[in-house]
């Protein structure tokens, strides 16, 4: 341990206490971030004491990444430079719980399954199914936008949340928004700091409106032999009444990698998965009405076992986490997209990938444009840079944009993972020299090098 850093760690210290910094190095590499492994790890567990190190961190130009399972650690180009991890598992509790109003206030620390599990006490949840599953923080789901298939009934974080409070590099806690549900000021700064990444401030405290849980959930597939069946599919699914939670286009591959099952791996054919919720006549009338719609296109119907489609669906929200422990070296792309171009947009990428011989396999949220295409290796091959940017440009040029969710940190060296920034990077580099002028915050991750 150097001077300068042994200096720091002492005042640190003093902060919030000894026991709460760590510098062993298992410690330390736990929370490292494409191979970049910080000095320390601190463990504040108060929001006054966040920030305090953020504003010690920048008086003393630390670089700071905010974290607690390291579930989106993977996401964004590799930091310029990583000083110190700023865990914030220890905050974790629970302020205000109002279920008559469906309105709760909590600590970033939480992890979702917790979460889950208090409200579920009182028949409640947060639909969100992101990235790193019931492991994935409050904070991290919220700091990323995280959300997965359920984004097709509920929308995302930005739909679900009333008010923040967040630390800030100059040492002040600022908060925004409200508790209650109608109230809307301060919308466009929440709005700005969700899915920013942690690049402005560091979430102390979140209020998320809360929605009843459902009497039951069941998942439906419809088979369907080409994109052509499924886009009339989709078009009529969206266009009738039949109110999905969820809604996905798996390819051949990817119904194999999820399920899992000798029926699967018999089948050449993709799916369209649908999950309904609601009352025993509601689903059977949502059932009726799917059967109708997919014999309209000659597509029969199936129904998923209850268990086969909770482990699916975990499977399709943490693709990243799952795909690795099978292809160490698993690219995961994930386009976003006007509605109506998802299928087009497949159509390109499995001919780019067949054309490279990579294998591949898509999950698509066809009823809100998200588009996961990953490619499936074990190592890393020629010719990746050139089929990711010309898959991105088939993105750029069907009115959406592709970013790198997933993939080894040498391919970041040549590829950035968030493409060319949009017409609103200068705005956001104005917004983050305001707020984090000295640059500490996760820098260079984010879009544009931010």
């Amino acid at each position: 341990m150097t001077l300068a850093v042994e200096s720091w760690r002492t005042e640190l210290a003093s902060l919030v206490g000894e026991s709460r910094l760590v510098t062993e190095p298992e410690a330390c590499a736990a929370l490292a971030a494409d191979g970049k492994v910080p000095n320390c790890v601190v463990y504040p567990p108060t929001a006054k004491q966040v920030a305090a190190v953020l504003r010690y961190a920048a008086e003393h130009d630390l670089a700071i990444i905010p974290c607690r399972n390291g579930t989106k650690l993977s996401t964004g180009n590799p930091p310029r430079r990583y000083d110190l991890a700023l865990s914030l598992k220890d905050l974790n509790h629970v302020w205000h719980y109002e279920p008559a109003d469906l309105t709760i206030s909590v600590e970033p620390g939480m992890k979702l399954g917790d979460f889950q599990h208090f409200v579920g006490r009182d028949r409640l949840w947060l639909p969100l199914d992101p990235r790193g599953g019931v492991r994935a923080s409050i904070g991290g789901i919220i700091a990323a936008n995280a959300a997965g298939p359920l984004r097709q009934g509920f929308g995302g974080p930005r739909d679900m949340v009333l008010g923040l409070k967040i630390a800030t590099t100059d040492g002040k806690i600022v908060k925004t928004g409200g508790r209650v549900v109608k109230n809307v000021a301060g919308y466009d700064l929440i709005k700005l700091l969700i899915g920013s990444y942690g690049t402005l401030g560091v979430i102390v405290e979140a209020n998320f409106k809360l929605y009843p849980k459902p009497a039951e959930r069941v998942t439906f597939t419809v088979r369907v032999g080409t994109l052509a069946i499924a886009r009339e599919l989709r078009r009529s699914i969206l266009s009738s009444p039949l109110d999905a939670l969820r809604l996905v286009l798996l390819d051949s591959t990817a119904i194999v990698l999820t399920r899992g099952t000798a029926k699967a791996n018999e089948q050449k054919d993709a799916e369209v998965w649908v999950e309904v919720g609601g009352s025993r006549r509601v689903i059977e009338r949502c059932e009726r009405d799917l059967g109708q719609l997919g014999r309209g296109i000659g597509a029969p119907l199936g129904r998923l076992e209850v268990r086969e489609a909770e482990a699916a669906w975990d499977h399709i929200s943490n693709l990243s986490a799952w795909l690795e422990g099978v292809y160490p070296d698993v690219i995961v792309l994930k386009a976003a997209l006007p509605i109506a171009a998802g299928e087009e947009f497949l159509s390109h990428a499995q001919q780019q990938a067949e054309g490279e011989r990579i294998p591949a396999a898509s999950f698509a949220q066809v009823g809100v444009g998200i588009v996961h295409f990953c490619l499936l290796q074990e190592k890393l091959i020629p010719g990746l840079e050139g089929l990711i940017s010309r898959t991105r440009k088939a993105a750029v040029d069907l009115g959406g944009t592709l970013l790198i969710e997933h993939c080894p940190t040498q391919l970041k060296g040549r590829l950035d993972v968030w493409g060319t920034p949009g017409d609103d990077f200068e705005a956001m580099h104005k917004m983050k020299s305001a707020w984090d002028p000295k640059g500490i915050l996760v820098p260079g991750r984010f879009v544009g090098g931010l």
